[in-house]
Formats: C-alpha cells, sequence, structure tokens
C-alpha cells in the first residue's frame, strides 16, 4: 500500500486526515512535530507527505528543506494562512501543492491522488525546449546557459504550462490548478502575470516555442517537441 506521512500537530485534524486517506485506500503514519516528521520519513520512506506549516520546534518550512536536501518525495503544506503569498512562497520552496485549512476531507484525497499521479508522469524532471530548460524539481529556469528569475507567481504558472505543453488552459481554470480557489485576487492578475513572462523569456526563438493566447480560450506553452 501506498503510505502518506502525515505532519500534523492538531490531535482532530490529524484524525480525520487519517480517516479519509486510509478510507481512500492509503496506508497512513503520523507525527505532530517538525523534528519527528524528519525521523520518521527516513524510517517511512513515504510516497507522499501532507505536511503543516504551524509546528512545534523545526516549522513546515524547514521540514520541507531538509527533505528536498535528500529526497524529491512529494510534499502538499496544509496550513491556515490562506493569502496567495504564503501559497506561492511554498510551490516556489519545493512544495507540490498548497491546501489551506479549513479543508474538505475529500478535496485533501484528491489532491494526494493527483500530486501522486503527477509525480509518476514525470519520469525525466527536465524539460528543455531549445534554449530553454525547466526544472521541475530544482523549480529552477535556465534561458541560453542563464538562469532567470521569476517571482513564485510567475513560476508557478510557467512551471504548470510547461507541464502540460500545447494545451490550452482559461484563466479560471489556472487559477484553480495553480493557486486554488480560495485565491481572492483578480482574474487578471494571470494576464498580467503571462504579460511578464514573455518579457523575461524575450531570448527564447519563437521557433522552440512561445507562450500562446488562443482568444476566447486561454493560454498554452507551445512547444514543437515534447
Amino acid at each position: 500500500m501506498t503510505t502518506i506521512l502525515i505532519v500534523e500537530d492538531e490531535y482532530p485534524i490529524n484524525q480525520v486526515l487519517k480517516v479519509y486517506l486510509r478510507k481512500a485506500g492509503f496506508q497512513t503514519e503520523s507525527v505532530a512535530s517538525g523534528t519527528d516528521a524528519l525521523e520518521q520519513f527516513e524510517v517511512v520512506k513515504p510516497a507522499l507527505v501532507l505536511l503543516d506549516v504551524m509546528l512545534p520546534g523545526l516549522n513546515g518550512w524547514e521540514v520541507l528543506q531538509e527533505i528536498r536536501r535528500k529526497s524529491d518525495c512529494p510534499v502538499i503544506m496544509l496550513t491556515a494562512l490562506g493569502e496567495v503569498n504564503y501559497r506561492l512562497d511554498g510551490l516556489n520552496k519545493g512544495a507540490d501543492d498548497y491546501i489551506s485549512k479549513p479543508f474538505v476531507g475529500e478535496e485533501v484525497v484528491a489532491r494526494v491522488k493527483a500530486v501522486l499521479r503527477r509525480a509518476e508522469k514525470i519520469d525525466n524532471p527536465v524539460k528543455r525546449y531549445g534554449g530553454l530548460e525547466i526544472d521541475f524539481q530544482g523549480h529552477r529556469v535556465i534561458l541560453n546557459g542563464e538562469e532567470v528569475h521569476l517571482t513564485p507567481r510567475d513560476l508557478s504558472l510557467l512551471l504548470f504550462l510547461a507541464e502540460h505543453p500545447n494545451q490550452t488552459f482559461t484563466r479560471d481554470q489556472l487559477i484553480e490548478k495553480i493557486w486554488g480557489w480560495d485565491y481572492e485576487g483578480s482574474d487578471r492578475a494571470v494576464d498580467l502575470s503571462i504579460k511578464r513572462l514573455r518579457k523575461s523569456l524575450k531570448g527564447w526563438p519563437s521557433k522552440d516555442g512561445k507562450i500562446r493566447t488562443l482568444r476566447g480560450l486561454g493560454y498554452q506553452l507551445s512547444v514543437q517537441h515534447t
């Protein structure tokens, strides 16, 4: 059975997560502190970690950093901090997804399954389109041999589009899949992010690919070879 490591110091939430995940066919192990999380991570070798941000001892960000030093294991952050900047910061630090409290148990299960499917698909964590190199695990973008420094929001958008090349997504779909429906900003933020990405990638030859706008449909990362 696939094992999920739950790192959550609030006992009721910990137990709810266990119930829903076990009902969905997962095996679970749980701890309530950052220090115990790192110890149990080595013992269990989980397929995925559900990691709370606010923990006694080491906090969630510190635990995530330690996990990323030695493993590409998928990590979903759990927190009551619902602001979009916290979510994007978590993704930029190496988290694979982000769920704000309060949450619905079924949503957590769906997110876990989606992240596991995505992890299975990325056999090669680096994709190259001509002079553009996208490192999904390292969350880095290299253009013509030089690293492109992007804001967390722009980076998360580019990573998602690159993960689904030549597929078109509406603004609402991008907000839902990247920033979550609890995002309270304007959908025009997607347009602004796309504009900034195009400017950052202006040295990328159009023959290799480009970010396309399909009027009335949405956006896609259009490439010649995937």
